[in-house]
C-alpha cells in the first residue's frame, strides 16, 4: 500500500509527516484491500488547516473525506474516522452481498423428492387395507 503526503501553502517537518504516515496507515487494519492512501495538507489558512484524505481500494473503489479545523492533528483524526466508517459499511456491504449467495438452493433439491416419497408411501398403505 503506497502512502503519499502533500502539503500545499506551507511545509510539514518529517515527524510530522511520520505522524500522518502512521495514522493513514492503520486504516489496512479495517479493510486489507487498500491499495494507495493520499493525504493533502492545505495550510493556506493557518489557523484552520483544510485536510483531504483520497483511499483507494480493489475493484476503483475511492473513499474520500475532507475536514477543516482548528488543529492539523485534529482534522487529520476527523478525516481518517470519517473514511474509517465509510469503509466498516462498505465492507459490511461486501460481505452481506457475499451471505446472501450462499443460501440459495435449486428447485431439484434432494429435500423435495424425500418429502413426494413419503406422500406416496403413505397412499399406498390406504390402498392396501
Amino acid at each position: 500500500m503506497q502512502v503519499s503526503i502533500a502539503t500545499r501553502h506551507g511545509h510539514l517537518s518529517e515527524a510530522s509527516q511520520a505522524k500522518l504516515t502512521a495514522k493513514a496507515e492503520k486504516l489496512s487494519r479495517i479493510f486489507d484491500r487498500l491499495t494507495s492512501i493520499e493525504l493533502t495538507v492545505d495550510l493556506a489558512d493557518e489557523q484552520r488547516p483544510r485536510v483531504d484524505l483520497i483511499v483507494s481500494a480493489e475493484h476503483k473503489h475511492d473513499f474520500v473525506a475532507h475536514d477543516q479545523s482548528e488543529s492539523l492533528m485534529g482534522s487529520v483524526d476527523s478525516v481518517i474516522s470519517k473514511v474509517e466508517q465509510q469503509l466498516r459499511k462498505y465492507k459490511e456491504k461486501v460481505q452481506q452481498k457475499h451471505r446472501a449467495g450462499e443460501g440459495r438452493r435449486f428447485e431439484g433439491s434432494d429435500a423435495t423428492d424425500e418429502t413426494e416419497d413419503t406422500d406416496l408411501g403413505a397412499v399406498a398403505e390406504t390402498d392396501e387395507a
